[in-house]
């Protein structure tokens, strides 16, 4: 008797993880100078414009970072 093979699709979607928030940071490019991570991005963009302000150093590296979750999409 030979086996059968079922295969079964299931659509699924990525999302936000609920428990977790959406955190962002910013480092200099031209020294050691890092913001305060944030959930705010605002907050971490007046950061970075003070730190220009007081330093002359305009770039940046900025970072956001989210968890997220695969869920079966019903």
């Amino acid at each position: 008797m030979g086996s059968r093979t079922v295969l079964r699709y299931v659509r699924h979607r990525i999302t936000q993880h609920p428990d977790t928030d959406v955190t962002f940071e910013a480092e200099c490019l031209l020294c050691e100078w890092t913001a305060t991570p944030s959930t705010d991005g605002a907050a971490v963009d007046v950061e970075c414009m003070s730190h220009t302000g007081r330093t002359g150093h305009g770039g940046f590296r900025r970072i956001c970072t989210s968890f997220a979750m695969v869920v079966r999409d019903e």
